[in-house]
């Protein structure tokens, strides 16, 4: 039973009136949330559904959700409907409450940063980026690709601030009219759009309103609760989001600190957290000041650098340290170097110092010596600050990643690949390319190079069809490596390479797919052509900072990373390098800007975008309190005069008494063996994740730790839209209303959405959905009113920290008054009868978990004209089968157990990552 401290008790207890908890770093405010969440539900009459928890990242949305379900766990026992509360981001609970209650958005994806701006520089005109005015005479309008974040910043600004509307010209509200019907027509939402809509309906009149009065009720009937972690980083549209979501009475609890404050250049606005007490009635507010991850030098530390910020523009509190961590002189260094190559090479040297070195993770667990992954290097920035340290990493032999997808494109291993579709337009020759792959050490077998040349001679034959499929970016992708007989095992180098390598590789398979998300139906040779240029002019600075990172590998090296990256981690042992005036704090920046585009005048508090000093203090604070126990922060002059000079922050802290500026001269405590933390990350995944874990644990590897992704298929979206369209019917029917045959075109219309599809397949997609639909009505119309849930969100907990998310597509009561769990199965959404069979049973196991109820039959219906259906009832032998293989796949999963199958077969067969694993047969 964990023993709480006195405000974290007193924060626990709280439950009947507003809530504040500023929660200091590393003060255990996960465990505080998860306990709170557990006391609500011991309340009458409150049940999972009743209450939202939002995090800022889905990092922090896992391990609360397992926090809390282990929780709920120890004090109640079983608790049904543990699925139902919402623990995520507030982007992802908005996209969740459209796609349940608005039909006109269940055919919506979701861009990201990368893909939004490829999609305005693709749609350059039509989005509004070129037409859309600035006040520099020397650059009157945007430019494609030069200012598409530049854009893309002003069309969020534009939702998520305050902005006076008669003080932007009209050329720019030109502009945001067109970036919207953009969006629109293309059925994509950004970050933004999501909260925003969903805002729009909280505000909006219920009775002139059909999709806000839905909203609306189901907010004021069903949420009691609200909690929002990292509360200090929220913008004024989240704000008005959850003043909508406790409208109509909800308590809410907001968690935050305002010395980690680091994204008012995005929007968020310090002042919330400051001002909370003053603009709601009631509060309680809760310090939690004790830092149970730091040793107290490093909290001493952080205090020091968090009250250099302005008395007015922060809450006083108290840091200390619990003392989990022990101090010695000599763990906190500030050390100058002459150049930043010295600079890294005693970084390195400090790094193969420590390693082995005995620590401790938490009191009472055993000793073990440090390992790669135990470091980390943050910087202010890494892609203008981590040349030196990068090439003495590899000169050393020093395993590292950089998390996300930033200096990607540095890498010799993707400066090969990305060579690989230069050679294929022509802008280099095979003699050319070979020489990268020899330089990056990446030809496993040489004797197979013609044979993978030869996939890329195809791949360049443009004539040989007319479908866009025919010329799939990610098909030659992974034919070339299959070709190379590159696999895991076979990566020249140490050992743990090949690990490394296909880390890289994985992450270049996202970069396919972000590009094709918005290019696939594009001419092949031009597609090629724009996909090379893309490469090598803007992909690298799309991806330069950003947070973006790919699949769940951890892998056994040190990381390199910004601190805004680094925002909710740890590491026993941190390095802040390159601490120049200028840089950290950095420098406002020249050039264009927002305010070129809106006038700062028209945004309260517009200064926050340009970044202040306090807000580079506050950033600060954040990189130097990652550290447990062992923290160096370095300088050397940088390549100009601006950054020749030691930064403020750095002088602040070399002046502070538990830091030394020279290493210590007391030997460091016998090493023992390195041994890595095994931190399984907390996942959350849906069933047909989960369908790979148990069909093939290699194949789960390649696709979810190492994020390699399939080719894209040009009927994408045709199964979903059918789906779509039945849950419209079958959540109508739970509310009583029943659709006829009638509908069928207009259900198609509203929810068919298959953007990859060439013309004619499209036509042919659309007549066969209304078939489909049609026929549905016909064999199933009279059964319609007896839906019992659609949509029914599950989960089923495999181990601890992995948690298996599904939707069950029906749920119905037969005319037999049994229970039946229905599945939709089409063409596209095909798979084996067997591995459908384990789905619903998986389906039953979360319904059980939902509802503490077992259902009578599982059933397909499918949806094809001469497809099959199938009912059968659920089979206890087969349910506890079906339980056993659930924990053995999360016990894989937890020991990195992700092994291949013994020998070719017919999964082998059916998979499209085969050639990243054996030959083919």
């Amino acid at each position: 039973m964990t023993v709480y401290t006195e405000s974290q008790r007193e924060a626990i207890d709280c439950l009947d009136r507003p809530l504040q908890i500023i929660a200091c770093a590393g003060s255990g405010k996960t465990q505080v949330i998860a306990q709170r969440i557990a006391n609500i539900l011991s309340l009458p009459d409150t049940d999972p559904h009743n209450i939202i928890a939002f995090t800022f990242t889905e990092k922090a949305a896992a391990e609360l959700k397992d926090r809390v379900l282990r929780v709920v766990a120890e004090l109640h026992g079983d608790v049904t409907g543990m699925a139902e509360m919402y623990i995520g981001t507030m982007h992802g609970y908005c996209l969740d409450l459209l796609q349940r209650l608005v039909p006109d958005t269940f055919k919506f994806s979701v861009l990201t940063e990368i893909t939004a701006r490829l999609l305005v520089d693709r749609n350059s005109k039509k989005s509004g980026l070129t037409t859309c005015p600035t006040s520099s005479e020397r650059v009157p309008t945007l430019r494609r690709y030069v200012h598409s974040r530049l854009f893309l910043q002003v069309m969020s600004i534009m939702r998520e601030d305050i902005v006076t509307g008669e003080l932007v010209p009209e050329g720019v509200w030109d502009s945001f009219a067109s970036y919207s019907k953009l969006l629109y027509s293309h059925a994509e939402f950004d970050f933004t759009e999501m909260i925003n809509l969903v805002v729009q309906l909280l505000e909006a009149d219920p009775s002139t309103e059909e999709d806000a009065r839905v909203v609306q009720a189901h907010i004021r009937d069903e949420i009691r609760y609200l909690v929002v972690d990292e509360y200090q980083d929220v913008n004024a549209l989240q704000e008005r989001l959850v003043a909508g979501l406790v409208e109509f009475g909800a308590n809410l609890c907001v968690v935050g600190d305002d010395d980690q404050t680091i994204y008012q250049w995005r929007g968020s606005q310090v002042a919330n957290i400051i001002t909370f007490t003053d603009r709601h009635s009631g509060v309680k507010q809760v310090t939690l000041a004790e830092n149970f991850r730091s040793s107290r030098g490093v909290v001493e530390l952080g205090r020091s650098v968090a009250q250099l910020i302005p008395a007015g523009e922060r809450l006083a509190k108290a840091m200390v340290s619990a003392d989990n961590q022990t101090w010695a002189r000599g763990d906190l260094l500030a050390l100058t170097f002459d150049d930043p190559i010295a600079e890294a090479a005693w970084i390195c040297d400090r790094i193969l110092e420590l390693r082995g070195v005995p620590f401790r993770d938490n009191p009472g667990v055993e000793e073990r010596g440090l390992s790669w992954s135990d470091f980390a290097v943050l910087y202010r920035s890494v892609s203008k600050d981590a040349d030196e340290l990068v090439a003495e990493l590899q000169r050393r032999g020093i395993p590292y990643v950089v998390k996300g997808l930033n200096r990607l494109f540095d890498s010799l291993e993707i400066k090969a690949v990305v060579g690989a579709f230069r050679m294929m337009v022509g802008e280099i020759s095979e003699t050319d390319l070979r020489a990268l792959w020899t330089n990056a050490n990446l030809l496993a077998s040489p004797d197979q190079w013609r044979s993978a040349v030869s996939v890329l001679e195809k791949g360049r034959d443009f004539g040989r069809g007319e479908r866009w499929g025919v010329y799939n970016i990610q098909r030659v992708y992974l034919d070339f490596l299959e070709a190379l007989q590159l696999r895991e095992e076979t990566v020249p180098g140490p050992p743990g390479r090949g690990e490394l390598v296909f880390y890289q590789l994985g992450k270049f398979s996202q970069v396919i797919s972000d590009f094709e998300q918005i290019y696939f139906n594009t001419a092949p040779e031009e597609k090629y052509t724009a996909f090379v240029k893309w490469l090598d002019h803007q992909a690298p600075d799309y991806y330069a900072e950003s947070d973006a990172d790919v699949g769940y590998a951890t892998p056994d090296a040190v990381t390199l990373s910004t601190v805004h990256q680094a925002k909710g981690m740890q590491w026993p042992a941190v390095f802040v390098p390159c601490m120049r005036r200028n840089r950290f704090p950095s420098k406002r920046h020249g050039g264009l800007s927002v305010f070129h585009v809106i006038p700062d005048t028209a945004i309260a508090d517009a200064d926050r975008y340009r970044g202040t000093v306090e807000d580079e203090t506050r950033l600060y604070y954040v990189a130097v309190t990652r550290a447990q126990k062992y923290l160096a922060l370095t300088f050397s002059p940088g390549p100009n005069q601006l950054y020749r000079n030691r930064s403020e922050l750095f002088d602040h802290s070399a002046n502070q008494s538990w830091v030394s500026t020279r290493p210590s001269s007391t030997p460091l405590p016998a090493r023992i063996e390195p041994r890595a933390l095994q931190d399984v990350p907390q996942v959350t995944f849906s069933f047909s994740e989960l369908r790979y874990l148990f069909e093939c644990p290699y194949s789960f590897k390649l696709r979810f730790l190492y994020g390699f992704n399939p080719p894209l298929h040009e009927a994408l979206g045709y199964g979903k839209g059918l789906h779509d369209a039945l849950s419209e019917v079958h959540k109508k029917a739970v509310n009583g209303e029943i659709v006829d045959v009638s509908a069928a075109k207009e259900l198609i219309a509203r929810h068919l959405h298959t953007p990859f599809a060439y013309p004619e397949l499209r036509s042919a997609l659309e007549k066969s959905a209304v078939a489909a639909i049609e026929r549905y009505f016909a064999v199933h119309g009279a059964e319609i009113s007896r839906t019992v849930h659609s949509e029914k969100q599950i989960q089923v907990h495999i181990a601890p920290g992995i948690t298996v998310d599904g939707r069950i597509d029906l749920i119905r009561r037969l005319d037999t008054d049994e229970l039946s769990i229905v599945d939709f199965k089409s063409t596209d959404r095909a798979q084996p009868e067997d591995v459908t069979r384990d789905q619903l049973h998986v389906y039953a196991v979360g319904y059980e978990e939902l509802t503490g109820q077992n259902a009578d039959l599982i059933e397909v219906l499918n949806l094809d004209e001469v497809g099959k259906s199938t009912r059968e009832e659920v089979e206890q032998s087969l349910l506890t089968e079906v339980k056993a293989r659930i924990k053995s796949a999360g016990e894989s999963l937890r020991s990195s157990n992700l092994n291949r199958l013994a020998s070719w077969c017919s999964t082998c067969a059916s998979c499209d990552l085969v050639g990243l694993c054996r030959d083919k047969q």
